[in-house]
């Protein structure tokens, strides 16, 4: 067994779901929110922060670790688990979306993607197939097909295009991944366009894939315009299997988007933007620059348990960000991460309490 989905109860005012998501390296409650640990490392925490954070798996980025330090170094030392000492789930994007943010640097043909490398304009293919390998190496729990990420705004004959070769890539990957030691998504593709989602939704429900993505939103669309294709696109997938909408991460829309059936989600604003001295609590934004905390000795957010908010003043927060202290940037990313992986235990409980369509998250 490399994957299950058990699907535990769904919000009988909504279309929120409670789900078991078992992987080779421990067990998720879901919905759950993934902190992104980009190169081996989610930025300032130690492994051991994050558990005791709440984080049940983290996202690791294929291109990043592709070209440092490699993907046959992080398999010598059996993978990323070994590699980061976290023996818990980790979930690989495919780089698709590394790929697409590089613009001038990147050009996708059928083939794959050809980029040069951010750190030393060195040539390299990243096609279906490579993807996997790297993914596999990485021993990752799930792994991503590569897709084509589409930028808005987009044509409907280029999201069209896009979105076809994104299908045919996840044949590809199908068939090069069937020594994966996990599970496997495939990722919904189609811009703005609800016809086009549908149409990916149809091709790749017939592959052998373990979960589904949603991809190519937060990428500049106006908010209700995602929340609708965030729906359409849901309703589109298997209900027995996970639902994943990748890189979205204010909790007002993790809210919503859970509402909408949405099971999995990452996103590096929490980690961010706590090294920015933006946090996030149950009353509202901190920003912790602002004068207003230079003698504040209450904790960041009294409802919370997390190190930070137990052992530390708002006003030494704001000292050692305003001093440039690494410090601080440790301590408000432990907050944030703590303050998300709350969140979605609270989302969790108002499912399974039927009180999620009362429930709320401060408006930031």
């Amino acid at each position: 067994m490399a994957l299950s989905f058990e699907l535990l109860h769904t919000d009988t005012m909504s279309h929120a779901r409670l789900g078991k998501l078992t992987t080779p390296h421990g067990v998720i409650e879901t919905p759950v929110f993934m902190p992104v640990g980009t190169q081996a490392t989610v930025k300032t925490l130690r492994t051991d922060d994050l558990v005791r954070c709440g984080a049940s798996i983290i996202l690791g980025n294929t291109y990043h670790l592709y070209l440092r330090p490699g993907h046959e170094l992080i398999r010598q030392f059996g993978g990323l688990h070994g590699f980061m000492n976290w023996p818990h789930p980790i979930l690989t994007d495919s780089g698709g979306f590394q790929i697409f943010s590089l613009g001038q640097l990147a050009r996708v043909t059928e083939e794959g993607a050809r980029f040069q490398s951010h750190i030393d304009g060195s040539r390299h293919l990243i096609s279906p197939e490579r993807a996997m390998e790297i993914q596999v190496a990485l021993g990752s729990d799930i792994i991503m097909a590569l897709d084509e990420c589409t930028p808005y705004p987009s044509t409907y004959d280029s999201a069209r295009l896009s979105m076809e070769l994104t299908c045919r890539w996840a044949e590809r990957c199908v068939a090069a991944a069937e020594d994966r030691p996990g599970g496997l998504f495939g990722i919904v593709q189609g811009s703005i366009y609800p016809e086009l989602r549908s149409r990916c939704a149809d091709v790749l429900r017939e592959l052998p894939f373990d979960g589904y993505a949603i991809g190519g939103l937060a990428v500049g669309e106006p908010q209700e315009t995602m929340y609708d294709l965030v729906g359409h696109t849901a309703s589109q997938l298997p209900a027995h299997q996970p639902r994943y909408l990748m890189g979205v991460g204010r909790p007002r829309d993790l809210l919503q988007s859970v509402r909408l059936g949405v099971d999995m989600f990452d996103c590096v604003m929490p980690t961010r933007n706590a090294r920015n001295g933006f946090l996030f609590t149950s009353e509202g934004r901190v920003v912790i620059k602002n004068a207003r905390y230079r003698d504040d000795d209450r904790p960041l957010d009294p409802a919370c348990e997390c190190y930070t908010c137990q052992h530390h003043s708002r006003a030494y927060l704001r000292h050692l960000f305003m001093a440039g202290e690494i410090l601080g940037l440790h301590l408000n990313t432990v907050h944030n991460v703590t303050y998300y992986v709350q969140l979605m235990a609270q989302i969790r409980q108002a499912i399974r309490s039927g009180t999620l369509a009362e429930f709320t998250v401060p408006d930031v």
